[in-house]
């Protein structure tokens, strides 16, 4: 399983960036990257290596990651559980702590930063 570079570029284009803003933004380094593009495989040798015992290409051991739809579920569910072990929380708030957990700390800093350049306390 190669990256496939073209696509990638295009994806970036699709959202209004390029290569290099969204791998900074991805907290990804252009060198690990690069790196990873100019390897026959991005998938590990041992991965590969099951895979050919079984028989199967490596894809079909992999499955996708949860949809949008599937991770609020999940996170309902979570803050439900976590609702009924402290009956005085509320539950939006549980929930919406959750997902800024999910967060990289910068990332919930600069969006607080921004939203707070956008209020205007005078």
């Amino acid at each position: 399983m190669r990256l496939n570079l073209p696509k990638i570029k295009a994806l970036c284009e699709e959202r209004g960036s390029n290569l290099a803003e969204t791998l900074r933004e991805a907290g990804v380094s252009r060198n690990a990257f690069y790196s990873m593009a100019r390897k026959r495989s991005v998938a590990p040798r041992s991965l590969e290596a099951f895979a050919e015992q079984l028989g199967v290409p490596v894809s079909d051991l992999l499955e996708e990651t949860e949809t949008p739809v599937e991770r609020m579920a999940a996170l309902a569910r979570e803050a439900g559980r976590i609702a009924r072990k402290y009956p005085g929380a509320d539950v939006d708030n549980i929930r919406h702590t959750l997902i800024l957990l999910d967060e990289k700390p910068i990332e919930r800093l600069e969006r607080a930063l921004r939203r707070g350049r956008q209020l205007n306390l005078r």
